[in-house]
């Protein structure tokens, strides 16, 4: 059996992914999803996979390039048309839509009642600053983050008391996307500002970590730390939840503690990072990962 792992970068992570399939007898290839073609000429469409003879049975999803609106919409009508064709993807286009639309995740989360901080989404100035107005009067701080992104890039706070920045409008990409900043526990220097990554496979929680950064921002790629970290019953029910409300088969859900003792989903990941978490647990979650890919197959 031969399984594209579609990424632009295959790295650390797709490493892992292709010794996991080794192991179970599995040949693994990297494909960029930009480098397919969606052969529509004859009566039958066909989706050419450089490396691959015919469909594939599945097709593992570690990454999709950025580009244009155009560009993304073309990578994503690949994974679209195969899953159309019989092909199971693994994590599927939809989910990953769901769950990349910053704002979708919020509203299924709410819909299914999952604790998650308090949301708003707008593309006008005029909005926003209603929006900031309103906060101000409650004495609330939002963070404000790119509809689309990741790392906790472009993610900055807002002060109760601070105006907008007047470049905003191109930092967010026309789309304001609010939330509310949910304070942690009083850090110290015994205990850092942190919060935590639940990874969740099949319905399960396999593993989590705490991540505890020197700002307020506690992404591993923003240079926070992660160490070994159980995750209680409620932490655990929280990213089940979570995962149900945006239908997917495995996902990294980001929760912080409220200094209230509550607990809140701040983002749900589709393609999520796995290397820090690998590093502070015995689990072989590349492994898990792909058994769970495979048990899924006919």
């Amino acid at each position: 059996m031969q399984i594209p792992i579609f990424t632009d970068d295959a790295g650390w992570h797709g490493a892992q992914l292709k010794q996991a399939f080794k192991a179970r007898g599995v040949d693994a290839v990297f494909v960029a999803l930009q480098s397919c073609v969606l052969d529509m000429a004859g009566r039958h469409a066909q989706i050419q996979i450089p490396g691959c003879t015919g469909l594939p049975a599945a097709a593992f999803v570690r990454g999709i390039a950025g580009g244009t609106l155009q560009q993304v919409t073309t990578r994503l009508n690949v994974l679209h048309m195969l899953a159309m064709q019989g092909v199971k993807i693994y994590n599927d286009a939809k989910a990953i839509e769901r769950t990349v639309d910053k704002a979708m995740t919020s509203f299924l989360l709410g819909r299914h009642g999952v604790a998650t901080p308090a949301t708003w989404v707008c593309e006008s100035r005029q909005q926003a600053e209603r929006i900031r107005q309103e906060a101000q009067a409650k004495r609330q701080a939002l963070v404000i983050k790119p509809l689309f992104g990741s790392q906790g890039l472009g993610v900055r706070p807002l002060a109760f008391d601070a105006a907008l920045p007047v470049p905003m409008q191109q930092l967010v990409d026309g789309v304001y996307y609010f939330q509310q900043l949910i304070k942690p526990p009083t850090a110290s220097d015994q205990e850092p500002s942190h919060d935590y990554r639940v990874f969740v496979i099949h319905g399960q929680v396999v593993a989590s970590m705490k991540r505890s950064g020197t700002a307020w921002l506690n992404n591993l790629a923003a240079g926070a730390r992660a160490t070994a970290f159980v995750a209680n019953a409620a932490m655990m029910e929280l990213a089940l939840a979570a995962a149900r409300a945006v239908n997917i088969d495995y996902c990294g859900v980001d929760i912080m503690q409220a200094q209230s003792g509550e607990y809140y989903v701040l983002e749900v990941n589709s393609i999520p990072a796995w290397k820090g978490l690998q590093g502070v647990t015995e689990q072989n979650i590349a492994q898990l990962l792909v058994d769970d890919f495979l048990g899924k197959l006919p």
